[in-house]
């Protein structure tokens, strides 16, 4: 028998009573870009109580990550030249897992792909994502420029090494802790000799892309 979601479906029509006639005339006169900031705030506080093990603060930011992503998908249902609801993104997203994840659903397709183990998984990942995306013509495409500095350097020069630009390297700490510590002492002389760190670092990365790119555009 089928796990039935009883809270959820609930949870849909809240949404759609406060926003529909009668319901809360704040939330009936927002609009997807009114909500993203709050969106982006409700994933810092999910992180913060990922961060600190705290199980009720997880709980309760789940919910309002939840909340944001029901409130942007009853705004597409009510919007003409969107006409998407719930349901389509749930059946969108179940269709894209299910395609992402041959190991688990095509146990032929598995083994044809020579899928073993977890690197195996996410090299495959990578190759099936740019296969559904065909429109896309640089590693780049698809990353947040906003995102924090610390995870969009990761995120472009991890897709730079997949290209074969490779960045020097230094000697880094053994863990997270003390590379934590060492990240803030660079942030503070940053500080005490007057420089920005996080426009540094956004500096930094926007000549990596520039080099990814030419890279990507230079014949053979």
């Amino acid at each position: 028998m089928p796990v039935q979601h009883p809270a959820f479906d609930e949870l849909v029509e809240l949404v759609s009573r406060l926003r529909g006639p009668g319901g809360c005339a704040w939330d009936g006169e927002q609009t997807h870009e009114s909500l993203a900031r709050y969106l982006i705030e409700e994933c810092f506080e999910l992180v913060e109580a990922i961060e600190a093990r705290d199980r009720d603060g997880m709980l309760e930011e789940l919910g309002d990550v939840l909340y944001q992503v029901l409130f942007h998908a009853d705004i597409a249902a009510h919007t003409e030249d969107e006409g998407f609801d719930i349901e389509e993104v749930a059946a969108r997203l179940k269709a894209k897992m299910i395609g992402r994840h041959p190991h688990v659903f095509d146990a032929e397709a598995a083994t044809r792909m020579g899928i073993s183990s977890g690197e195996d998984v996410a090299k495959v990942w990578d190759q099936l994502k740019t296969a559904d995306k065909p429109e896309r013509k640089s590693v780049l495409e698809g990353i947040p420029i906003s995102m924090p500095s610390l995870l969009l350097a990761e995120k472009v020069s991890g897709k730079a090494a997949k290209i074969d630009i490779d960045l020097p390297l230094v000697v880094v700490p053994e863990s997270e802790e003390l590379l934590g510590e060492l990240l803030l002492q660079l942030v503070n002389s940053a500080r005490l000799s007057g420089l920005d760190a996080e426009r540094s670092l956004r500096g930094a990365v926007r000549k990596l892309a520039e080099r990814v790119r030419e890279a990507e555009a230079w014949p053979g």
